[in-house]
């Protein structure tokens, strides 16, 4: 037995309590997790930390509860596995959730362990990740343990755009649990095992008679195509550990701060020195046939270094695309129409989606770029109930109130109110290209020619002239006169029209440029736009 009284005996007793520490419902929960294919909470924390660099707070810490028998039951942790360290030598804090302890429901030390490490990465300036799974307050702790709900979800908030925030959800998260995600900056979800409810599935079945499978119905895949909660998935823990490693390497410590930079990137001389064969295959990106849809990642790719892009909800709301890509080193958020998908229309889900995002960039610090091929909005009773309107302002607001370098390029269409909410240079964007195959104007032929040519149209019509041969010679003046980027470079909302060549090139001038952008926003407390 330990003798205590001693120096040796008390290291002894530190080395036995930290061993508890490890783990805490003892080796064979770790061999169950482990054969479930899953890393236990401790060491989800370890494979994302740089080697030995973890520092743990709170490892002792244990729930106060006396009743219902929970005195004979104090695991070490109190289910929450928290701490700071480092990941590519860039501090981070970060806790972890523990499943195997009480359900991984929340109680009163539980949650005073959370709100610590919140607390420290916000006064200390560094990104804060959260592995979460959990279902619920402890009963037995009844409304102390409730209470740090409201507690936690403020901490969040108060963060939020201060420090990012990335939560991985590595289980089911039911109840207040699932607030936790959904209030982060970036959410990772595991597949097969990751599941995102407010309601338990139990209690939807007992009310509704539907048989729920959380992580069929309820799993990665649904919040990441139907919900858009999830932003990445990942086929495993190991997995979402190297997705985050990755959304951090593109990320600033803090809102004061900048992304990391590879200065390896950087470009010299002229930008007509410095055109590749890979910028050449942008000539030949946009078919003759504007009907004829083109994938906007072939532009994406060709224009960010080395081809390296970190889409984001790729399966929500396919027809904008978001993510993170670098130009000459420097980590920058793009936004694109996906001419593939509802030929790039905007919609109200993508409309939320690309404002969710540029909020996200701008409250960062990184620069955001926008490729254009818009026709307009999606035709649909359906979206106009969906709150398209209501939705688009968010993303109108978002662009006009950045304070970010935005640049943006016009690839193709950028017709109506849906370009002037993509980017536009009287939107507040700060540099505006378009391409030769730009169609920039208010509306298309189809609709412009009725209107323009109603009386020689309506005359023809009582002559009984061949009003046909004469809409299309009509459309075809249109066409050639007003869908060009011209009109709109001769009135200053192009700043210049470009060979796609040089599109990658004019977007590393402009990013130099717009590192030196200061802008002095009026006196507010918040904006108060349709959040």
């Amino acid at each position: 037995m330990t003798d205590l009284s001693t120096t040796a005996g008390k290291l002894a007793g530190l080395q036995q309590r930290l061993e508890e520490a490890h783990a805490p419902r003892g080796e064979k929960a770790v061999e169950a997790t482990h054969e479930a294919g899953r890393l236990t909470a401790r060491e989800r924390v370890e494979h994302l930390l740089d080697h030995d660099s973890f520092v743990e707070i709170d490892a002792l810490a244990r729930h106060r509860v006396e009743a219902h028998g929970l005195d004979a039951d104090r695991p070490a942790t109190d289910g929450v596995v928290a701490g700071y360290g480092t990941v590519d030598g860039r501090k981070i804090c970060v806790f972890a959730q523990d499943r195997d302890i009480f359900d991984g429901r929340l109680g009163e030390v539980y949650g005073e362990k959370i709100t610590k490490v919140q607390k420290l990465a916000a006064t200390t300036g560094v990104p804060l990740v959260a592995f979460l799974e959990g279902s619920g307050a402890r009963a037995a702790e009844n409304v102390a343990a409730m209470a740090f709900y409201s507690t936690i979800i403020a901490g969040q908030a108060k963060a939020s755009g201060v420090v990012p925030q990335i939560s991985v959800v590595t289980g089911e998260l039911t109840g207040p649990h699932a607030l936790l995600a959904s209030l982060a900056d970036f959410t990772v979800m595991v597949e097969g095992g990751a599941a995102v409810s407010l309601t338990p599935p139990e209690i939807i079945t007992t009310v509704t008679g539907a048989e729920v499978d959380p992580a069929a119905d309820l799993g990665a895949q649904a919040h990441a195509a139907t919900s858009g909660t999830a932003h990445l998935t990942a086929a495993d823990d190991a997995s979402a550990v190297t997705a985050v490693a990755e959304l951090l390497g593109v990320l600033p410590a803090n809102n004061r701060a900048e992304a990391p930079r590879d200065l390896d990137a950087r470009v010299t001389g002229p930008i007509s020195e410095n055109i590749t064969d890979r910028d050449r295959e942008l000539d030949a990106v946009i078919p003759d046939d504007p009907a004829v849809p083109y994938d906007v990642h072939d532009v994406i790719g060709r224009v960010v270094d080395n081809g390296w892009f970190l889409e984001l909800q790729a399966a929500y709301a396919d027809n904008v695309v978001t993510g993170f890509g670098r130009i000459e080193g420097r980590a920058v958020a793009v936004v694109a129409n996906q001419p593939v998908a509802l030929a790039g229309c905007l919609s109200a889900a993508a409309a939320e989606k690309a404002a969710r995002f540029i909020r996200v960039a701008d409250s960062f610090n990184i620069p955001v770029v926008t490729f254009v091929d818009v026709p307009g909005f999606l035709p649909d009773t359906g979206e106009e109930l969906a709150g398209v309107v209501r939705r688009t302002g968010k993303l109108a607001a978002a662009y006009a109130e950045a304070a970010v370098g935005t640049l943006t390029v016009v690839t193709r269409k950028a017709m109506g109110a849906a370009a002037m909410v993509m980017g536009a240079k009287h939107l507040g964007a700060d540099l505006v290209f378009a391409w030769p195959t730009a169609e920039i104007a208010a509306v298309a032929a189809d609709v412009a020619v009725p209107e323009i040519h109603a009386a020689e149209l309506a005359k023809a019509e009582r002559r009984r002239k061949d009003t046909a041969a004469m809409r299309e010679k009509f459309t075809a003046e249109y066409e050639a006169e007003a869908l060009t980027p011209y009109l709109a470079a001769e009135r200053g909302l192009v700043d210049a029209v470009i060979p796609p060549n040089q599109t990658r090139g004019q977007l590393v001038e402009g990013l130099r440029l717009l590192d030196r952008k200061v802008i002095y926003p009026p006196a507010k407390k918040h904006p108060n736009t349709p959040l």
